[in-house]
């Protein structure tokens, strides 16, 4: 079995990258609106999980799978 990743791989994983940063934008812009100290709570760990879950993405398509 192969350690890299095929070019339909990479562009699904690619689209979640996009997806992520969509999402990150999206819950940066909402909690400078948000008066509720739990959902500002909730949102600051959304964009911390999604700031590491890009990182992640990021790393694999350096490293496009390989070891």
């Amino acid at each position: 079995m192969s350690n890299y990743l095929g070019l339909h791989e990479t562009l699904e994983v690619h689209e979640l990258l996009t997806f992520k940063n969509l999402c990150l934008t999206k819950v940066t812009t909402m909690s400078a609106l948000v008066q509720d100290d739990e959902l500002s709570a909730i949102l600051s760990n959304d964009m911390t999980t999604g700031t590491q879950h890009i990182q992640q993405l990021q790393r694999f398509l350096a490293n496009r799978g390989g070891q």
